[in-house]
């Protein structure tokens, strides 16, 4: 096995060496941050040609180098761009493959600032935007135009955690000569390959789970080969880099994902199964619970579940949810997720458009940190009592 071939071990090895050889920094573990914008080069004809590996600051480093290998192992990627947010991860993709006149159809259940950026953005540039049921699965090509150029799914969904068969759409979308994107931050390359499943371009927020300390922003976009090299050129172009001290948390970051992820999802899940019992609790919609109405897409696509889901409460409104979340001790509320830390937050849900749902109360978006299991539902118990009084 030559260094950097991990490809036939298992991941939390993979996580531990992908993305730099020691030995081409003097045998030191991690790679050096490299701060750089001007490279020199050695005369004038290599400065005229750029035939060398590194020209400018923006094009790539050593340390943007290191991570962009590592998530194209996870990925199995032909490229992987970095970029200063998750939410620079979709809209950077989105500018690369729509034009004016376009037509783009974005998952309803999407995470709000991309379709903010989507409903203001694209549609001032001449993009024209629709939403569709994240159900829809093949029947998506019913919605498709000669226009349509681009499909976006997240699956699951944002604060609502619905479903979407992949494979299906990304068939009937390709069959279309429209680019398929996912935002699969929720489960990471670890529990869900896009690329695998027909799907041409990866997004992720790597300031959650990569980072997983809830201190640096980062996206990070990877593409199949056909969609590469338009993807980079864009990056290019749009001089959108991600800083190198960034770049770096997220590669360290790396390395204890996976035990991370793992505790997460044990997490969660034992907390989603305690909730289905509580009195004040309608629902819990965690996609890795029999009761939830895509636990057989999840099941069938996917081989874990991160920490973050959604428990609508018995009844009530804004009272009840700030009630709930007020009484939270262990719980921090914050919008964030996929660091160390339980965070809740009351899920608004406005915005929709065709996936309006029918839910009985307020819809409370939970991420289940680290800490002790018992804790955190006596956290969510107090929550709980806090809202039935609040009634």
């Amino acid at each position: 096995m030559s260094k950097g071939d991990y490809s036939d071990k298992g991941i939390n090895t993979k996580l531990a060496h992908i993305g730099n050889d020691p030995r081409e920094f003097y045998g030191f573990v991690n790679p050096p941050v490299v701060h750089a914008s001007t490279v020199l080069f050695p005369d004038a004809a290599t400065m005229a040609a750029r035939s060398q590996k590194y020209t400018y600051g923006t094009r790539g480093t050593p340390t943007t180098d290191a991570l962009t290998s590592a998530i194209d192992a996870l990925e199995g990627s032909a490229g992987t761009i970095l970029v200063p947010s998750g939410l620079a991860a979709v809209t950077i993709p989105l500018l690369a493959f729509l034009s004016a006149g376009d037509h783009v159809l974005i998952v309803d259940s999407v995470y709000h600032p991309t379709r903010n950026f989507a409903d203001t953005m694209l549609r001032r540039l001449g993009v024209e935007v629709e939403y569709y049921d994240p159900a829809i699965g093949a029947s998506i090509d019913r919605l498709m135009t000669p226009a349509t150029k681009v499909v976006f799914t997240e699956s699951p969904g944002s604060n609502t955690f619905e479903m979407q068969d992949i494979p299906a759409v990304a068939k009937a979308a390709k069959a279309r000569g429209a680019v398929v994107m996912m935002d699969n931050t929720w489960a990471t390359p670890l529990y869900f390959r896009p690329l695998e499943h027909g799907v041409d371009i990866s997004i992720h927020a790597a300031t959650k789970y990569p980072a997983g300390h809830s201190d640096v922003l980062l996206g990070t976009v990877s593409a199949n080969e056909a969609c590469w090299k338009q993807l980079q050129d864009t990056h290019i172009a749009m001089g959108c880099c991600a800083a190198p001290d960034d770049v770096y948390q997220v590669l360290r970051g790396l390395r204890t994902m996976g035990v991370r992820l793992e505790r997460h999802e044990q997490n969660a899940l034992e907390v989603a199964r305690w909730l289905e019992g509580q009195q004040g609790v309608a629902r819990v919609l965690h996609p890795g619970l029999e009761s939830h109405p895509g636990h057989a897409l999840w099941k069938r696509d996917f081989s874990g579940a991160s920490g973050i889901f959604s428990v609508v409460l018995s009844g009530g409104g804004q009272r009840q949810a700030h009630a709930f979340l007020d009484a939270l001790e262990v719980f921090g509320l914050g919008y964030s997720w996929g660091g160390y830390e339980s965070l809740a937050v009351h899920v608004w849900l406005g915005d929709r458009t065709v996936a309006k749902g029918d839910y009985e109360g307020p819809v409370i978006r939970l991420q289940i940190g680290l800490e002790n299991a018992a804790d955190i539902k006596a956290d969510i118990a107090r929550g709980l009592a806090a809202a039935a009084a609040a009634g």
